[in-house]
């Protein structure tokens, strides 16, 4: 399987598309990626640096991939993190000419936002342009729960709130599937809900402390392998489970053990 990723690259640790590529990779999908910021690492250590990729160097890039016939034949587009509003415009106009290809690819959306409890991470014009360019063209959607409540304008502190939310989100279409992280789950424990045009569907799992950053973006990922939920679900707990109290993701140290960890199922939506 063939898939780009649009995301944010740091040369140390796993986050963005420096989680995303590595974990694909290790499940035997080959990545073409596209780097949207380069930085020296994750914004929560002490000290970094870098910034935002130009975005004519990006499709610069871009021309001398189509020119090479590298562009058609991917089966899947994975966007992240967009640190400006022109990121986000000029990914949603490569999503349109790789879907007037054919087969068109499927397309994920994971609309890195921010998170509770510090509200939005990128700047307000960024997280419009995700909103507005890039989610109306996303076959799946991967927000976090906080991500969800901005999107929609509605309240998601409860279950059934956040289904509320993500139909109100799929109703905007094109998306078949709304996957919300970190949604509202019993003490201890942390959710992932699915709405679709079925019925909706949950998993639970155990809350960590000391789980490094960038899960979010692998488990985008696996969705955009084609994973479903549980499927990708099971491999993320493998990897967070083998990660714990570590620096950073141990995507390829622990590759034998997560790869190969079982589906998690799916729970009854809860009732009110």
């Amino acid at each position: 399987m063939r898939v780009m990723v649009l995301s944010s690259w740091v040369a140390f640790g796993h986050v963005g598309l420096s989680a995303a590529a590595p974990a694909l990779q290790a499940l035997g999908h080959e990545v073409t990626q596209l780097p949207m910021t380069l930085l020296s690492n994750h914004v929560g250590w002490p000290h970094v640096a870098g910034g935002p990729m130009p975005c004519d160097r990006i499709e610069a890039m871009i021309a001398a991939l189509a020119a090479n016939g590298w562009l058609a034949g991917h089966d899947a587009v994975l966007t992240g993190y967009m640190p400006t509003p022109e990121h986000a415009v000029l990914a949603a106009g490569l999503i349109r000419r790789l879907c007037a290809l054919r087969p068109a690819p499927l397309v994920v959306v994971d609309p890195v936002l921010g998170d509770r409890p510090k509200g939005l991470y990128l700047p307000r014009p960024a997280a419009e342009a995700v909103r507005d360019h890039l989610v109306p063209l996303a076959d799946i959607l991967t927000p976090n729960v906080f991500e969800l409540g901005w999107l929609t304008g509605q309240a998601t502190d409860t279950p059934q709130q956040a289904r509320s939310a993500a139909e109100a989100l799929l109703d905007r279409g094109p998306a078949q599937d709304v996957l919300v992280t970190s949604c509202p789950a019993p003490p201890g424990q942390t959710g992932l809900l699915s709405v679709s045009h079925h019925a909706p569907r949950v998993w639970t799992t155990a809350l960590h402390a000391g789980v490094p950053q960038g899960v979010g973006d692998v488990f985008a990922a696996l969705i955009a392998a084609g994973l479903p939920a549980g499927a990708a679900l099971g491999h993320l707990l493998g990897l967070i489970e083998a990660s714990l109290g570590a620096p950073h993701l141990r995507i390829a140290e622990s590759a034998r053990h997560w790869t190969r960890a079982a589906a998690l199922p799916s729970q009854p939506f809860p009732q009110p």
